[in-house]
């Protein structure tokens, strides 16, 4: 299991592929299968095997930089060729492209939006390494990539407290501060609905902290409270008194982990029907979904009226981490079995 170098698995805070990652070691080591996680930094949170570290220090400080992620891939290619493994999975950005030097059968995960400079990468992914798309929407985004699976990200509804009645707290956005992840949107929606606003979320970026600066702080008034930088257990305690989650999202999400934590904490979730959005959310139980901007105020005004535990249901029936390891595990087969010849694409879990 190959992961970037940027952020430990799992996550003390932002990091949802992290988290997903963590999710599926632990759910595969239950199942039997012998993990080897290779990232950076040191490890503490996962029942893998073995961890091998390719950097004594993780690489966050210099995200967006490509040569810490291809000097963390070079170093796995040498120690995975070095060893005996039937399978690796990787999650990093760059690893497909390379890929196709490993003496060992690849499938990766995609998991942002396979268009543009990104989309580029992957149709230049050597056909023997079996791409994986964390949602159906994000696979429709570029359906000629070498797709063999769909497998849904996940996580376990009994690690996360929740909540048997709906709350009286303010509507909660928790993402990146990003023009994509729509808080401004957020802000004049609460406002329309007379309902007051938490803004929770990563700016730690210069991208992101000029973006809060100049768009956000200026729209900021009583009605709006901020935390930022907050730790998963601050997250946890904003979604358990959170009314609802707004995700007024302006890009095809490729999946958005975030609306799941918020549904398995019994949490509904508003959002603009977006990408993954729709297809995460079961509208009318577990949230709303809304066509336009128009429709979000009424829409935060309704939802208290729907059952947490609901929510907590619907993570627990789709999105487990059970579930998620078995669909990777059809994937690993096929990988493994194919001696890298990609055959014909199969769903391995589907809703």
């Amino acid at each position: 299991m190959v992961v970037p170098p940027w952020l430990s698995v799992p996550p003390p805070g932002y990091g949802g592929l992290e988290q997903v990652v963590a999710g599926l070691v632990d759910a595969l080591t239950q199942r039997g299968h012998a993990v080897t996680l290779f990232g950076a930094g040191e490890h503490h949170g996962t029942t893998a095997q073995a961890f091998v570290s390719t950097e004594a220090e993780l690489q966050y400080r210099r995200l967006g930089e490509s040569l810490p992620e291809l000097a963390h891939l070079a170093r796995v290619r040498r120690l995975i060729d070095a060893a005996d493994f039937d399978v690796v999975h990787d999650h990093t950005t760059i690893g497909p492209l390379v890929a196709g030097r490993r003496a060992v059968p690849t499938v990766a995960t995609v998991h942002g939006n396979p268009v543009g400079e990104y989309g580029d990468v992957l149709s230049d992914t050597d056909r023997g390494v079996g791409l994986v798309a964390v949602s159906h929407a994000q696979r429709g985004l570029n359906p000629a990539l070498p797709w063999v699976g769909t497998v849904h990200n996940a996580l376990e509804v009994r690690d996360l407290p929740h909540k048997s009645a709906p709350a009286s707290g303010p509507v909660l956005w928790l993402a990146r501060f990003s023009p994509d992840k729509g808080p401004d949107i957020a802000i004049r929606a609460c406002r329309a609905a007379g309902l007051p606003l938490l803004l929770a979320g990563k700016c730690n970026e210069p991208a992101e902290r000029r973006y809060y600066d100049e768009v956000v702080k200026p729209m900021l008034g009583g009605d709006v409270e901020v935390v930022l930088n907050g730790d998963r257990q601050a997250a946890v305690r904003m979604l358990l008194d959170a009314r609802c989650l707004i995700m007024p999202i302006q890009w095809e999400e490729p999946f958005g982990m975030v609306m799941l934590e918020a549904m398995a904490t019994g949490t509904p979730v508003v959002a603009l029907g977006r990408g993954a959005a729709p297809e995460l959310v079961r509208s009318g139980v577990t949230g709303l979904i809304c066509d336009d901007v128009e429709q979000l105020p009424a829409a935060l005004r309704e939802v208290g009226r729907l059952d947490p535990g609901d929510c907590v249901a619907h993570v627990a029936a789709n999105y487990s981490t059970a579930r998620m390891a078995q669909g990777y595990e059809q994937v690993y087969r096929r990988a493994a079995g194919s001696a890298h010849e990609v055959s014909e694409p199969v769903r391995a879990v589907t809703r």
